[in-house]
């Protein structure tokens, strides 16, 4: 029901604003319209009064400027339509592929995001991910890539955020939009890395001398224009000539440091401009929680100094046109400006950084608070003190369709840590792994959860269920698969530890298999961790009767219905009793 809401204020939000960007559509062809007839217009009358040819040429000016703004506003209206339509993707189940797959966070490496399927086509972050600007996407990648055990502050702050975000969906779209519309401008600008470059230095004779020069220049000029308007006595253009030539060697003596300033941050006023006004977007917001409310602190005031930097930038870009060039030679009007520029960069250079980072981390809790918006039947965890705990009610998987999703109870704690999960091929126990691994990741990200409660304390989280070989790692299978157990082991080292091992050891003989196992498991036992290792070797099952009460043997199971074999995906008690293999072969036409 409450997703049906959803669905509803968003079909009509995204249907407000197509009329809306229609609406535009059709002034900015009328005034496209108009900016041709009065063109038109002033060269006709030009032919009789070219006094009269002005007024339709003033109003040609007036239209291409109205024409910028009222496309720069359908554009904004259409980027909101498209916020909106892929928030119905997300709820319709039909944004796989339409959105940011995050590929280039993947890490084979990683503990876990492979496993969970972080990134890719299809991807947890996918389904998430509202964010545009490359701080934004780095911020959520590493919020679902942080295994390094978040305290129960930090985790809390982050749900209190999501939140009070959750509802704004005014400022969600704001910042949806307006990080849209800055993202390329700001990246291809780089004005972060311009801003954190080493300092560039100037003494204080040469900014002396810059200012000097060019007033000398200047004098001369107009004392000779004046003495000597005809230019009768070319001596009398020597001292100019002088000033002159002074002025350009000069400035080619400081052109290489100059370049290095002005190189960064030329071209850049578009993209100060809509930084801008994103920053003013957010100081306009009131916000009670504490996060939120330092994320904003930390930007109060940027505006204002961004702005002054984007006036310098547009004051240096005037350097460009023709009719200034000899003027702003004579002024040495780069080098000022560079100076000018500098100073600032020396004074206010860091708060490019963190006003970039503090808008990826709105970005990077939008997303997780869009998440939660859509998703109202997601449960936010109970973020509880003394590990280990996992205490999941009907957890399930959320890149399942809700239709299809099957959902399981599961606990640990620190009296039964361990469960052997043993189950038929394609019975569901790779599932649970994931939904716990996933379900972890995202209550320690300050996210909700795929189940109706969960309660959990803070741990890190080390998976081995989706391992490759890599023939340019000269690794096979089980020798990458022993390479991730280690490096689960170590985790485990250094405090609370989720552990989830799927078909461990799979490449080995059963004997081995068998030892390689218990030692495994019992370590990581013993040293405090709690998990779920899955197994459809029913020889590994007695793992769990050898650590009981810490340990304990649940299953998935299957039936035959008309020949094929079914799936009801539910978690019991105890060992499996029977295996599909031999049935599965069969229905695909293999005689056995």
């Amino acid at each position: 029901m409450f997703a049906m809401a959803v669905r509803e204020l968003y079909s009509e939000k995204l249907a407000a604003r197509q009329r809306e960007a229609s609406e535009r559509l059709r002034r900015e062809r009328a005034i496209s319209l108009a900016r041709l007839i009065a063109i038109a217009a002033a060269i006709v009358i030009a032919f009789f009064s070219v006094a009269l040819a002005l007024v339709p040429l003033a109003a040609f000016v007036a239209l291409v400027i109205w024409h910028d703004r009222v496309i720069r506003a359908r554009r904004h209206v259409e980027h909101s339509a498209a916020f909106y339509e892929r928030g119905l993707a997300r709820i319709d189940g039909t944004w796989a592929g339409g959105g940011d797959a995050g590929s280039d966070f993947a890490d084979d490496h990683h503990p876990y995001a492979s496993d969970f399927d972080l990134f890719g086509r299809g991807s947890l972050f996918e389904l998430i991910s509202l964010a545009v600007t490359r701080a934004g996407r780095i911020r959520l990648a590493s919020l679902l890539k942080e295994g390094g055990r978040p305290v129960r502050p930090e985790i809390i702050a982050r749900q209190q955020a999501v939140a009070e975000l959750r509802d704004n969906i005014a400022l969600r779209e704001d910042i949806a939009i307006d990080a849209a519309e800055i993202a390329h401008d700001v990246e291809a600008a780089k004005i972060d890395e311009w801003a954190s470059m080493p300092a560039v230095t100037f003494s204080k004779t040469e900014r002396i001398a810059a200012i000097v020069l060019p007033a000398i220049g200047v004098i001369l000029l107009a004392l000779t224009l004046r003495a000597f308007p005809n230019f009768a006595d070319r001596w009398s253009l020597l001292p100019m000539l002088l000033a002159f030539v002074a002025i350009g060697i000069y400035s080619r003596m400081l052109r290489p440091r100059v370049e290095i300033i002005t190189a960064g941050v030329e071209r850049a006023e578009p993209a100060l401009a809509l930084l801008g006004g994103i920053l003013t977007r957010l100081e306009r917001e009131s916000f009670r929680t504490e996060k939120l409310v330092q994320l904003a602190k930390r930007v109060h005031g940027s505006h204002v100094e961004i702005e002054r930097l984007r006036r310098l930038v547009t004051l240096l870009d005037a350097r460009r046109n023709q009719f200034f060039i000899p003027i702003g030679g004579l002024l040495m009007w780069t080098s000022n400006l560079a100076f000018a520029i500098e100073r600032w960069r020396a004074r206010h250079g860091a708060l490019i950084v963190e006003t970039i980072e503090a808008v990826g981390t709105f970005e990077a809790l939008s997303s997780l608070a869009s998440f939660a918006f859509e998703h109202p039947s997601f449960a936010t965890p109970e973020i509880v003190a003394p590990p280990p705990l996992f205490d999941a009610r009907e957890l399930g998987h959320p890149l399942i369709p809700e239709d299809r999703r099957v959902t399981n109870d599961l606990r640990l704690d620190g009296d039964l840590r361990l469960l052997i999960v043993s189950g038929s091929n394609m019975s569901g126990k790779s599932t649970m792994l994931r939904s716990a691994g996933i379900a972890a990741v995202l209550a320690q990200a300050g996210a909700p959860v795929c189940a109706r409660s969960l309660r959990i304390a803070p741990m890190a989280v080390g998976a081995s269920i989706r391992i490759h070989d890599s023939l340019q790692e000269n690794a096979s299978r089980f020798y990458a698969e022993i390479l991730r157990i280690r490096q689960v082991l170590e985790m485990s080292h250094y405090g609370p530890l989720l552990f989830l091992l799927d078909e461990m050891l799979a490449g080995t003989n059963s004997h081995d298999r068998r030892i390689g196992a218990e030692a495994i498991v019992r370590s990581l036992v013993d040293r405090g961790a709690v998990g779920l290792v899955s197994t459809h070797d029913l020889a590994l099952a007695d793992i769990g009767n050898d650590l009981a009460p810490r340990a304990a043997n649940v299953h998935f199971e299957d039936h035959i219905e008309d020949g094929r074999v079914v799936f009801d995906y539910r978690m019991r008690d105890g060992v499996v009793t029977k295996s599909n293999a031999l049935a599965l072969m069969r229905s695909v036409g293999i005689d056995v």
